[in-house]
C-alpha cells in the first residue's frame, strides 16, 4: 500500500484554514512544520513560561497525506477555488511507500557508548557490556534518545562530575534519560520536569525499564519556586536543563533559585553562537565556566555564588 503527500507553503494567518480545506478534500492526515526548519532562519517554538500563546511559524509548510489514487492537481484546483486565490499555489507531490515502520525506526538506533562505563541501550538490543551502567531506553516516545550531541554532552558531564549522594533537577526531562542516568550514577534524589505530559509518561516507562527506585526519582509537568514558608520548594546540588536558548533565558531566575548556594548549573541545547548570550544571563547568579563544544552544540556550566 502507498500514499501521496501534497505539500505547500503558507503564512501563519492561513495555516489553519488551509489544513481544514485539505482535510475537506480527503486528506487522511495533516502535518504542519516550520518551512525554514534546518536553516539559520528556523524559528523555535516552545510553551515555557513567558512565551506568547498561539504561536505559529511565520512561514509554514502544510502537508496533507492522501490515498494513492488521489488526483493532486484536482485537489489543488479545489483548494484554489475555495480559498479564492488568484492562482494555484506552488506545491510538491511525493509518493510514500508502505514500510515496516517499527523495524525501520529500530534500525536507526544502536547502543551508544558515552564512556567506558556508561552506555545507552535501546530496548531491542542486548547490552554490549553487561557490567557497565546501561541506560535501557525506548526511543521515539519523547525527545532524548541519546543520539543528539546535547544529550551526549549532558551524559558525559554526569559521568565525569556527578558525585554520589548529590541531588539533581532535570528541567525538560524528555524521555527521562538524564534523570535515570543521574540516579544510576549515584544521585541520592532526582526530579525530572517537562511541560509535555507525554514526556512524563515516557520518563516513567523508561524508569521502569531501568528498574529505578522511584522513591528517589520523581517526574512532574511543573516546577514552582514560590510557596509558603511551611512548604519550602527544594533546592538541588545540580540543576540541568537541555532545552532551547530562549526558554533557558526566560527560565533563568527559576533555574537559579532551584540551585543551592554553591550548587552547579548545567545547560545545553545551545548552539555555539548562542552560548555567550546565555552565559551572560546566568552570570547574575553563577560563576560561569568554559563551554564544552560538540558538533557545534555547547554545554555550559556554572557554580552558584
Amino acid at each position: 500500500m502507498s500514499w501521496i503527500t501534497i505539500t505547500l507553503k503558507t503564512n501563519s494567518a492561513s495555516v489553519e484554514i488551509l489544513g481544514e480545506v485539505l482535510l475537506e478534500q480527503g486528506a487522511l492526515s495533516i502535518d504542519i512544520h516550520d518551512a525554514a526548519a534546518g536553516t539559520d532562519q528556523e524559528q523555535p517554538l516552545f510553551g515555557e513560561p513567558g512565551s506568547p500563546d498561539g504561536q505559529i511559524w511565520h512561514e509554514s509548510e502544510v502537508t496533507g497525506m492522501f490515498d494513492r489514487n488521489t488526483d493532486a492537481d484536482a485537489v489543488m484546483q479545489s483548494v484554489t477555488k475555495i480559498l479564492q486565490l488568484s492562482e494555484v499555489p506552488v506545491y510538491t507531490v511525493e509518493t510514500i511507500e508502505a514500510q515496516d515502520w517499527v523495524r525501520l525506526t529500530q534500525s536507526q538506533f544502536n547502543p551508544i557508548c558515552i564512556s567506558s562505563r556508561l552506555w545507552i541501550v535501546p530496548t531491542w538490543h542486548k547490552p554490549v557490556d553487561p557490567e557497565a551502567v546501561n541506560l535501557i531506553l525506548d526511543p521515539g516516545l519523547a525527545f532524548g534518545t541519546g543520539s543528539h550531541p546535547t544529550t551526549q554532552l549532558c551524559l558525559a558531564w554526569l559521568d565525569q562530575h556527578l558525585s554520589p549522594g548529590e541531588t539533581l533537577l532535570d528541567y525538560g526531562c524528555g524521555s527521562g534519560i538524564l534523570s535515570i542516568a543521574a540516579l544510576k550514577l549515584g544521585a541520592a534524589r532526582v526530579a525530572g520536569v517537562d511541560i509535555d505530559p507525554h514526556a512524563i509518561e515516557a520518563s516513567h516507562t523508561n524508569a521502569q525499564l531501568n528498574a529505578c527506585d522511584q522513591s528517589n526519582l520523581t517526574f512532574a509537568t511543573q516546577y514552582t519556586v514560590t510557596g509558603n514558608t511551611a512548604q519550602k520548594v527544594p533546592q538541588y546540588d545540580v540543576v540541568m536543563a537541555n532545552i532551547l536558548p530562549n526558554p533557558l533565558i526566560i527560565l533563568a531566575p527559576i533555574l537559579a533559585e532551584a540551585a543551592r548556594q554553591g550548587g552547579r548549573i548545567v545547560l545545553s541545547g545551545i548552539l555555539e553562537a548562542q552560548a555567550t548570550e546565555v552565559k551572560s544571563i546566568y552570570e547574575q547568579w553563577f560563576d560561569m565556566k568554559t563551554s564544552i563544544v560538540r558538533e557545534g552544540w555547547v554545554l555550559i556550566t556554572g557554580i552558584k555564588n
